[in-house]
């Protein structure tokens, strides 16, 4: 069983289905996530028989991409969406460095792995299959990027029971000069005021987001996803010998 440290930040998955090459879908999501964040992608050899490989989701060889988040690392791939990867903290280094037992506590099937090179401009565009959680974070970026009001940014996974099991999703949560405010990766520009009634948990606030009972709720902070991206508050001038204003 995985430690209470994976378990406690699980990502959302959906019901959406892997496209036929998860390579692609693994380039775009290093593309989203942009060069302030270490990420490699990955092929893994699902090694085990192929007649459990339809029945575990997983193809042949698995696609994916491992990223560095909050002092842990990350495994996205196109099968099962975002899920944390690192069976501890304190251990980035050693994680990066051999990802390998790492890959095996997800799924006792995966083998021997190599990192993959990733070519510019060959990654798939459109939404990433069930990729919301690194959707949220590209989405942050880029209003980071334009200059947006997003102070306290945080992920929040929302999950409900269903007939086939857990089924999860991820929204990017922040506050501006409004309030509390929540952004679908899929709608982008559109806002949502949080009320303050409804603000004070991340189940509190999911139920408000999906208009209905969620089963559990996690809030992650992204303080050091957004720093290095902040824009500089002064500007660098040849020659000068302090701030320019």
């Amino acid at each position: 069983m995985r430690t209470a440290l994976v378990l406690a930040f699980l990502a959302a998955t959906s019901a959406a289905a892997r496209t036929p090459d998860g390579l692609a879908d693994a380039q775009a999501a290093r593309a989203l996530l942009g060069p302030d964040v270490w990420a490699r992608v990955v092929r893994i050899d699902n090694a085990g028989e192929r007649g459990l490989e339809r029945r575990s989701g997983y193809a042949r060889d698995v696609y994916g991409l491992v990223f560095e988040l909050s002092g842990i690392l990350w495994f996205y791939c196109d099968t099962d969406g975002t899920q944390s990867l690192s069976l501890r903290r304190g251990t980035l280094a050693a994680d990066k460095a051999d990802p390998g037992p790492l890959f095996r506590a997800l799924s006792g099937r995966f083998g021997a792995w190599a990192w993959v090179d990733v070519q510019p401009g060959s990654f798939r565009r459109g939404p990433l299959p069930n990729g919301c959680l690194v959707e949220c974070l590209g989405l942050l970026a880029r209003r980071i990027a334009a200059g947006g009001d997003v102070a306290s940014p945080r992920l929040l996974s929302y999950y409900v029971d269903t007939p086939s099991g857990p089924l999860g999703h991820t929204v990017l949560l922040f506050a501006d000069r409004g309030g509390l405010a929540v952004v679908e990766p899929d709608r982008p520009d559109r806002v949502v005021r949080v009320p303050a009634s409804e603000s004070a948990d991340a189940r509190s606030i999911s139920r408000f987001v999906r208009g209905g009972n969620v089963s559990a709720a996690r809030i992650l902070g992204l303080d050091d996803f957004a720093r290095p991206r902040r824009p500089a508050r002064w500007a660098s001038l040849g020659g000068a010998s302090g701030p320019a204003s």
